[in-house]
Parts: C-alpha cells; structure tokens; sequence
C-alpha cells in the first residue's frame, strides 16, 4: 500500500496489485499511476484547463472523464480502421492520429496516454498533432520511456506490409478487447528530437513528484512555442 493524495478524486491511500504501472491504483476511483502522473502533470503545467479546447486520443478512461470535467470543450476519438476517418460509430469520432480530419490550429491541447508506440508512422503522427494545436498549444501525453539514449524499432510499416525488425511485442487495447496491439517501438530519450523534428520548440520529459510505489510514468510536455530545448 502507499499513501499520496490522487490527483484526481484527492483519496491518499492507493494499492499495488502487482509489478505494473497499470497495476497501481486509487482504491476510491481506480486511477492508475500512468493515469494519476498525466493528471498530475496537467494540473501542474497547464493551470488555465478551464479555457482550453482538447482533443483526447481516447474516448474512456480516467484522463477523459477527468478532462471532460475540466477544460471548456472536449474532443474525444478512437481508431476504427474500418470505418471512414471522421465518422461517428456508436457515439465515438473515427480518428487516425497520421490523418486527422481536424482543421489546422483547431485545439489548445492534445493528450494521450501509451498511444504513440502503436503508430506506424510516429513522425507523422507528432506532426499531425502540431498541426491542429494552436499557436501556444500543449501535447501532452505518456508512453513506456526506456533509459536510454536511443528509440528502439520493433516494426515498421513497408508499402502497406508490417515487417518485423525484432521479436513482435503486444500490448492491451480496452477499447477494441484485444490484447494483441502491435508495438512498433521502444521509445528512448531521443523522443524529444523526434518531437523537435514534428516542429514542437520547448519539449520537456517530466518527472512526478511522487513516485508511485515505484511506477510513476514520466510525461512528455511539448508546446507550439519558440525554438528551444528543456531538461
């Protein structure tokens, strides 16, 4: 057991059901480390949420619920490849982050949490998501960050083929039921030139102040601003 307050619902006592960030949890509202250290990082770099248009690459969970709460308008999106891009199933907007439907300059903030290792295409997908913020704007998001200097290539994407560079590597999806969602990469440190490289000028990797019995997840802070580099 560990005892912080969550950020969000404010209980202190949490429980590690086992050696996983998903695994340790708010015993009131559920909230996981990966879920409390975004939160946590929102609350503490962006104290004008109440103003803010967001787009969330998820339509459940903590972090949209939280948001949905919290900021003046809320975008929530799935990836449904059968579907056409932009549609509506069942209540929920169609999106691919490497061709999203939405008009330049259309939001003052994106979020995601453990989305961006299943992109094929990150480096489009880092700028697609540029392209929609607003001059000023915040990505702020979560992925499995190795120590290390260098992003490790799982996969890749070759003329509409998945080939293989490693042993595949699969992750859980809530949304789709699966827990056969392919992993494309391992990210390193190197995740803030690639960040830099989609036009994002300030990219910071914060660390949460508390560590979460242990798996606090680091979250990437990356704003449409001038050209610089932090941390």
């Amino acid at each position: 057991m560990g005892w912080w307050d969550c950020p969000v619902c404010g209980n202190r006592l949490h429980v590690k059901l086992s050696e996983n960030e998903l695994a340790v949890r708010c015993v009131r509202c559920r909230a996981s480390a990966v879920s409390e250290s975004i939160i946590g990082v929102l609350v503490e770099q962006l104290p004008a949420l109440d103003r803010y248009a967001a787009l969330e690459l998820s339509s459940r969970g903590v972090l949209a619920g939280w948001l949905r709460n919290r900021v003046a308008s809320l975008q929530l999106s799935e990836w449904m490849p059968d579907h056409p891009l932009g549609a509506i199933i069942d209540g929920v907007r169609n999106e691919d982050v490497q061709r999203l439907t939405f008009a330049n300059a259309s939001f003052d903030l994106v979020t995601s949490t453990e989305v961006f290792e299943h992109v094929a295409d990150d480096a489009r997908g880092f700028s697609e998501v540029h392209r929609v913020l607003r001059p000023g704007g915040a990505f702020v998001f979560t992925v499995p960050l190795m120590d290390r200097p260098d992003t490790h290539e799982r996969a890749r994407l070759h003329e509409g083929r998945i080939e293989h560079v490693d042993t595949p590597e699969y992750h859980d999806d809530s949304f789709a039921g699966t827990d056969r969602v392919l992993c494309f990469r391992n990210y390193g440190l190197d995740i803030v030139d690639r960040l830099c490289a989609a036009g994002f000028e300030r990219v910071r990797i914060v660390t949460p102040s508390i560590s979460m019995l242990g798996h606090a997840r680091r979250v990437l802070v990356a704003r449409k601003t001038e050209c610089m580099r932090d941390g």
